[in-house]
């Protein structure tokens, strides 16, 4: 495994937002590298606790390498946030921190196959213990599903035709690696149409990771339960990188502060449901300008934050 620098997105803002002091207990739920984390356990130092999850092992346990007095490193989904906690003998912390999406690390190992920018091995697990890949997605799914996907998850208007072209391809062959890949869709996707905006495969690739990695089914769910593992008073903060988990947290948020389900002009609410949290960030932080200089990579990120309130 080779040495990596990394530059976390909204660093100070994200962590800042928690608002956590010396003993707190916390829970960053996709580690990564461990740059959020870093700056978590300066806050709750001493005694304090951080609790790392993520489901990519190998950046578990280069973050392990950086990190050592109070994290708990954890090799899972943060989707179980509530069974890890238990396995901690714990119900409740302080705060929560999730930076969604695949990380930088993961896009720049080639081998991980992530990226359309190297050619490696079709794969894109996030955890690579799991057994289904992005090379058993294009060569086992039908066009339908492929286009739904594509369309849905990539938000691609293209999504039909190069569907249609990774059928036709793979019946020839099966599709093995990203440059292959890349190739299909540069050939459904009409010339005209490639001239502008990003790389004409960025938008499958997104969608195909998304779906081997099911990063969206449940996250509202997720979030919900996260929320439940906050004492009274603690935050939790999300950073997302594309509008399906902008809109998704964003929704999450707003329910979760007006759960309320009675009919439009009813005088006294008779639903019984009162708000759990108060949403901190009426519009999302995005990163300031220097940020973008020094990391490009920032560009699309937006940080939501939320307070458990104490009668929830």
């Amino acid at each position: 495994m080779t040495s990596y620098t990394h530059t976390s997105v909204l660093l100070m803002q994200s962590v800042d937002a928690l608002s956590l002091s010396p003993g707190c207990i916390a829970v960053d739920g996709t580690v990564g590298l461990g740059g959020h984390s870093e700056e978590i356990l300066k806050r709750v130092r001493p005694n304090g606790m951080l609790i790392g999850i993520d489901r990519d092992k190998n950046a578990l346990l280069m973050a392990k390498r950086r990190l050592s007095d109070g994290f708990m490193p954890v090799h899972d989904n943060f989707f179980h946030i509530k069974e890890v906690l238990r396995s901690y003998g714990l119900s409740r912390v302080d705060g929560i921190l999730m930076d969604l999406g695949v990380s930088s690390y993961q896009l720049d190992e080639p081998m991980r196959g992530f990226s359309y920018q190297h050619d490696a091995p079709l794969d894109m697990r996030m955890d690579d213990t799991q057994p289904y890949s992005a090379k058993d997605a294009v060569n086992e799914l039908s066009k339908a599903d492929l286009t739904r996907i594509i369309r849905e998850y990539g938000e691609e208007k293209w999504a039909a035709r190069i569907a249609q072209f990774i059928v036709e391809r793979r019946a020839e062959k099966p599709i093995e690696t990203t440059f292959e890949l890349v190739d299909i869709i540069k050939a459904a996707i009409p010339k005209g149409a490639r001239r502008d905006g990003p790389h004409p495969a960025k938008r499958t690739f997104q969608a195909i990771r998304i779906y081997v990695n099911d990063e969206l089914d449940g996250l509202g769910q997720a979030l919900e339960n996260a929320v439940h593992c906050l004492k009274p008073g603690g935050r939790i903060a999300v950073i997302t990188f594309h509008s399906l988990e902008d809109r998704i947290v964003k929704q999450t948020f707003a329910r979760l502060a007006n759960p309320c389900t009675c009919p439009p002009g009813t005088p006294v609410c008779i639903c019984g449901k009162t708000p759990e949290v108060k949403v901190i960030t009426k519009k999302p932080i995005l990163p300031t300008e220097q940020e973008l200089l020094e990391n490009p990579r920032a560009r699309s990120a937006k940080l939501r934050v939320a307070e458990r309130l104490a009668q929830a």
